[in-house]
């Protein structure tokens, strides 16, 4: 299974020092996680103290990056080498249970000679 490398991914509309040779289209991934209840015990508390909610933190840093990693695969699945424009973006599904994605234009790139 192919993937792409993470430092072929951009916000960017252009990917510094290559030019895109082709258009393969948007792609995502998209995860939907929700809190356990154990979880939003220790994050109330943790509100009770104040500061970084590590908990939801956690939560959310693991979210985005299976949806990253989703959208790399579906880029690689499209034969891209780098995708450009990359964004996340979440949605609340229901109280507790939210939608991670990521997206971006798979493209394929060459160096700039």
């Amino acid at each position: 299974m192919k993937t792409l490398d993470r430092k072929c991914v951009t916000t960017a509309i252009e990917l510094a020092g290559y030019r895109v040779i082709g258009n393969l289209g948007v792609v995502r991934g998209i995860t939907v996680r929700s809190r356990s209840v154990v979880g939003n015990i220790g994050a109330a508390l943790q509100t009770l103290i104040g500061g970084n909610i590590s908990l939801f933190a956690e939560l959310c840093e693991r979210a985005r990056g299976e949806a990253f990693d989703l959208m790399l695969q579906h880029a690689a699945d499209l034969g891209a080498n780098a995708v450009i424009a990359m964004r996340y973006d979440a949605n609340d599904i229901a109280q507790g249970v939210t939608e991670v994605l990521a997206y971006g234009t798979a493209v394929v790139v060459e160096p700039v000679r």
